[in-house]
């Protein structure tokens, strides 16, 4: 098919709920993309942060491989060596005390199963979430999520949910009632344009949760697996929450959603309350299995501290150039530019010289590479958005001008 027909097809055929770039990529490895006439792009979108590895890391292709050749699926009513030997892998990484774990299919679905955990544990349905926060699209999720651009065409979501202002325990405080089953949090605000917390806010808020009685789950989808330079972004603040929820990267690129807890705050969960069934299967499985090795072998997230320290650095010294840069955020290699109007053209021109990155919203652009991005190529990208900036500068400029 030409690129004309792929497009119709698509348009034709799938819902019409995602913002289309009109670009065709059929091939990737490592850092980078082709599109379908050949040409090259570096990614660091790295599709929201899934492709921590980099595209088709050989150990991931291997390890599907040798497992499609032996089992696929299957459901979890039975026992299966792979998604046993994924889970205590998992379990060897994780903060002490989160030793428990469901697998699902998406972020969404991690955050859909801490509700279901958070209210049955506690016995409460108040959920307090945090405004700027984004936990996913499902309803459940939704309801925790702050944008009322998502929210208002679903209303009315699911009840008990507050949301209080970020990075001020004194507002979680009010907040909570005799009702109140759990706080969520990112440690870093992704969608909510790369928002670090400030010192000591999760230490105190995990403080209030303890003092409180009430549970603390972390969304840690897109921070997590080295993404920040720890293994998990809560590691940063030596804050270790009661529920963690996972997802992205922890399959080399398959779907794969985690909740995991303390085990007497899992157990809570009896048989049939709460399952998928896609979960924990063998393909995915083994995929993870490959994509939790490379992460410890390759020393991942000491390389995206090391490497993002770089990048930010780098960032830092276009906004000391470019006045129309606001604002340089984030840890490791999740980062955002903040720029002072809307981003959506230098993402567009960006994507024209073979770089991409996608917004967190409307004048934030953030950078999530994968994780084993070279100086080099940082330094392209470093050359690309720095001629994008003067070219926004010079038409504003020249804008200005003739007005």
């Amino acid at each position: 098919m030409n690129e004309k027909e792929i497009m119709n097809i698509e348009s034709l055929y799938l819902a019409n709920v995602f913002s289309k770039k009109p670009l065709i990529f059929t091939r990737g490895k490592g850092v980078l993309l082709w599109d379908i006439n050949g040409k090259e792009y570096i990614d660091c979108a790295s599709s929201y942060g899934i492709a921590a590895l980099g595209h088709c890391h050989p150990k991931i292709v291997t390890a599907i491989k040798t497992q499609a050749e032996q089992l696929i699926t299957l459901h979890s009513c039975y026992y299966n060596d792979k998604r046993a030997e994924f889970i205590q892998k998992l379990i060897n990484i994780t903060p002490k005390g989160l030793n428990k774990a469901f697998l699902s299919n998406s972020g969404a679905e991690a955050v859909e199963c801490a509700i279901k955990l958070a209210r049955k544990a506690t016995g409460k349905t108040e959920i307090i979430s945090i405004m700027g926060a984004y936990h996913g699209k499902t309803m459940g999720a939704l309801s925790l999520t702050w944008d009322k651009k998502y929210r208002d065409p679903f209303m009315p979501l699911i009840p008990d949910i507050k949301h209080v202002t970020p990075d001020n325990p004194d507002k979680i405080h009010e907040a909570i009632t005799d009702k109140t089953a759990a706080v969520i949090i990112e440690p870093i605000r992704g969608e909510g344009g790369i928002r670090v917390p400030i010192d000591n806010y999760l230490q105190q808020v995990q403080e209030i949760c303890n003092e409180k009685g009430i549970l603390l789950i972390f969304d840690e989808v897109q921070t997590s697996f080295g993404r920040t330079g720890k293994l998990f972004c809560c590691q940063h603040w030596n804050v270790t929450p009661d529920v963690m929820c996972l997802a992205k990267p922890f399959a080399g690129g398959l779907p794969i959603g985690i909740t995991i807890a303390r085990e007497n705050i899992m157990s809570a969960f009896k048989i049939g309350e709460h399952s998928t069934t896609f979960s924990g299967s063998p393909l995915v499985c083994a995929a993870g299995c490959a994509a939790l090795d490379v992460l410890i072998e390759e020393d991942l997230a000491g390389k995206a501290a090391a490497n993002g320290k770089y990048f930010k650095s780098q960032l830092e010294e276009l906004a000391s150039k470019h006045k129309i840069v606001k604002e340089v955020r984030g840890l490791g290699l999740m980062l955002g530019m903040e720029l002072r109007y809307d981003v959506y053209g230098v993402i567009m021109k960006a994507l024209s010289k073979g770089v991409l990155v996608i917004d967190a919203g409307r004048t934030v652009v953030r950078i999530l590479p994968p994780l084993i991005i070279s100086k080099e190529q940082i330094d392209k990208v470093v050359k690309v958005l720095d001629e994008i900036l003067g070219e926004e500068e010079n038409e504003r400029s020249s804008s200005t001008v003739s007005n």
